[in-house]
């Protein structure tokens, strides 16, 4: 069974309700009749109702099982408008920039229907920027408790490959933060560490990589992924974590035994921390596209409920597994 087939089984067992607010993209629609075809979770469309189905016909799938709201309809818009009147008014909200906000932005109306509990998850950036998904969710759901920042992930499962955990393995940030200091990667280690365990249900193994091993090369971009292995070991003693590593060191065990001899992660890593945004969205895609592995991301980690964004590139496919990844993170928040 591939890697995303078992988080497909784990959402069907618990039926979570996912808010795919971008409905005049088509391939959200093809999604979205898939995702209600494999009963993996509840589908909450927002837009008009007829265009909708209209798009839905044009496509030809079924989306009669979802849920589709209509912001302009639903009889709950004056409490979703206190609501973010509530929780904005510090930022100089008003009721009056609250309501044409839930009338004309339809990722904001999606975030306030989690933050209400009306619905578990949000999946969107099928056709908006990484910013645009992201800011209405920090603003409104805000961090987790004890989280020092949110970053972005990419789960990547790769055929054929006898590295990681089975071939599947954890990048991190490939999406969101662009030059994390030392303090932060630490961070973003730690928060990947319980998307690994919480995701992929194996324990997770750090590599901070950079472009040397153990001190191999000298520059301050190795110190900092050097300075961030101690204040990972200091501040979160929990993480099996080492560093600073090159990538074969972090994944291949002969290449570990004469690079990092003695490291209980050389050769084993199946959580990669790389040392800023364009490593690691470079990295991803080269694995994407090169190996062939199937990529779900960028996922968020570190919001208080769970709102995921997508590739402005991506498949329906893709969304789909999103949606699966997203309605499992709900189950455990």
């Amino acid at each position: 069974m591939s890697y995303i087939d078992i988080i497909k089984k784990k959402a069907r067992s618990d039926k979570k309700a996912i808010v795919l607010p971008e409905t005049t993209d088509k391939r959200t629609l093809i999604a979205a009749a898939h995702i209600l075809e494999e009963d993996l979770a509840d589908i909450i469309l927002i837009g008009n109702e007829e265009k909708i189905m209209d798009g839905a016909g044009w496509l030809e799938v079924d989306l009669s099982k979802a849920r589709i709201v209509n912001p302009r309809q639903t009889d709950k818009l004056d409490g979703y408008v206190e609501l973010l009147y509530e929780t904005r008014k510090a930022k100089g909200m008003t009721p009056e920039k609250a309501r044409e906000l839930l009338l004309t932005d339809n990722l904001t109306f999606g975030v306030v229907m989690v933050k209400a509990n009306d619905a578990d998850g949000m999946v969107a950036g099928a056709c908006h920027a990484t910013a645009d998904t992201l800011r209405p969710a920090l603003q409104i759901l805000k961090t987790a408790p004890g989280v020092k920042l949110v970053s972005g992930f990419f789960i990547l499962d790769v055929p054929d490959c006898e590295y990681g955990e089975n071939g599947t393995f954890l990048f991190a940030d490939c999406g969101l933060n662009q030059d994390p200091t030392a303090e932060e990667l630490a961070a973003i280690a730690d928060s990947s560490a319980k998307s690994f365990k919480q995701l992929v249900d194996a324990k997770p193994i750090i590599a901070m990589l950079s472009h040397s091993t153990k001190g191999s090369a000298s520059h301050p971009l190795v110190d900092k992924v050097a300075e961030a292995t101690r204040i990972a070991h200091e501040q979160y003693p929990h993480l099996t974590l080492d560093g600073e590593l090159q990538t074969d060191a972090a994944i291949v065990p002969q290449v570990a035994k004469s690079k990092a001899p003695g490291s209980e992660v050389a050769g084993k890593a199946n959580v990669l921390i790389f040392p800023n945004l364009d490593c690691g969205n470079i990295g991803y895609k080269l694995v994407q596209r090169l190996a062939k592995a199937e990529a779900y991301g960028p996922m968020l980690q570190g919001i208080a409920k769970p709102v995921n964004d997508l590739s402005r590139g991506c498949s329906w496919e893709d969304i789909v597994g999103v949606v699966a990844l997203t309605a499992v993170q709900a189950q455990l928040a």
